[in-house]
């Protein structure tokens, strides 16, 4: 096994910075310690305010694992199956999805259902403050697939558990993972922020995305406009890197879920049973904002990198932490998740 080197992830950072392809924070962890943890380049442009440990950052698709987490709580105490169909705990909602889509199918991404990301959307970014002011950017779409039948990456279906959180607990989604996840692990820097609202230390996108959607090579822009007002249980949410190690904390000590369920929030699928180490690696992205988390299962290593830039530019460091931890000639696949009893 390798030790890791920090004056070499420094490197690496400062050469990403250098180049204007790096801005955020960067922690890691060796069996749940800090062992690097630092902010580089700027939180807000326009009056030169840098980023810190405790800048709160978009992270985008990471709030997946927050509602997975929730409907886990939920089916720990009994309140839910994961062969429950949709309209169990949704009677309303369109009848193909109420009567074919099981919440297993949510979780894994087998719904056949997809995006929501359209001129719908669009239309209404400064419009959403509740998780139901997304349903109608996709309860028309037909679903791409049958339900079990086929994996297509679904924000959609994401918003749909939400719902049922909402329904099986009785309160609003964001108050329930207030109260039940973030109260708990002590992230007190986490939640889903309301962009237009007065928040301190929250970080602003700056995306290379132009308004007719061309990526520019250099000049950056505010993604204000290209984010919506408010996140929903897909991604959109805030945290910072320190909160993000409370939650790796709370996974691995149980406090969230007993251990039965803990097991499920990393179970792995498609393992390459000669890989060494086990890695999960997951990521959110969108123009303006990238978070990235990667567990090292077997060394104990974590590492959170939470950027105000594009997925373009901070996405490679993904390979670059694998090799900078595990020699190549012992890299395996990348664990997936999954969600099965």
């Amino acid at each position: 096994m390798l030790k890791f080197d920090a004056d070499k992830l420094q490197e690496i950072f400062e050469t990403l910075v250098e180049k204007d392809k790096f801005s955020g924070t960067v922690l890691v962890a060796k069996d749940n310690e800090i062992v690097f943890e630092e902010a580089y380049g700027m939180a807000y442009k326009q009056f030169n305010v840098p980023n810190q440990l405790d800048t709160k950052f978009n992270i985008g698709s990471l709030n997946k694992l927050i509602t997975r987490i929730a409907i886990l709580q939920l089916l720990q105490k009994g309140q839910l199956e994961l062969d429950d169909y949709v309209g169990k705990h949704l009677p309303d909602f369109r009848e193909d999805i109420a009567k074919k889509v099981k919440i297993r199918h949510l979780l894994s991404f087998t719904s056949g259902m997809g995006d929501y990301f359209n001129d719908i959307f669009t239309a209404s970014l400064g419009k959403l403050r509740k998780i139901s002011d997304f349903v109608p950017f996709f309860i028309d779409d037909p679903l791409l697939s049958e339900p079990g039948e086929k994996w297509n990456y679904s924000n959609a279906g994401y918003v749909v558990l939400g719902l049922i959180v909402e329904a099986v607990s009785g309160m609003d989604y964001y108050e329930y993972i207030r109260e039940n996840i973030y109260l708990p692990a002590g992230m007190k820097d986490s939640d889903h922020f309301e962009v237009d609202s007065i928040t301190p230390n929250l970080a602003t996108g700056y995306t290379r995305y132009m308004p007719d959607e061309s990526l520019h090579p250099s000049e950056r822009r505010s993604n204000f406009f290209m984010i919506g007002s408010r996140g929903s249980p897909a991604g959109g949410g805030y945290s910072t890197v320190k909160d993000l190690l409370l939650l790796d904390k709370a996974i691995a000590k149980e406090s969230l879920l007993d251990s039965n369920h803990s097991k499920m929030v990393f179970r792995p699928l498609n393992v390459d049973p000669d890989s060494i180490p086990k890695s999960v690696a997951l990521a959110g992205g969108a123009p303006g904002l990238t978070a990235l988390y990667i567990k090292f299962i077997e060394l104990g290593y974590t590492f959170i990198v939470l950027s105000n830039y594009d997925p373009e530019d901070v996405e490679p460091l993904m390979e670059q932490i694998r090799d900078l931890v595990v020699p190549k000639s012992n890299q395996g696949k990348v664990v997936k998740m999954r969600c099965d009893e």
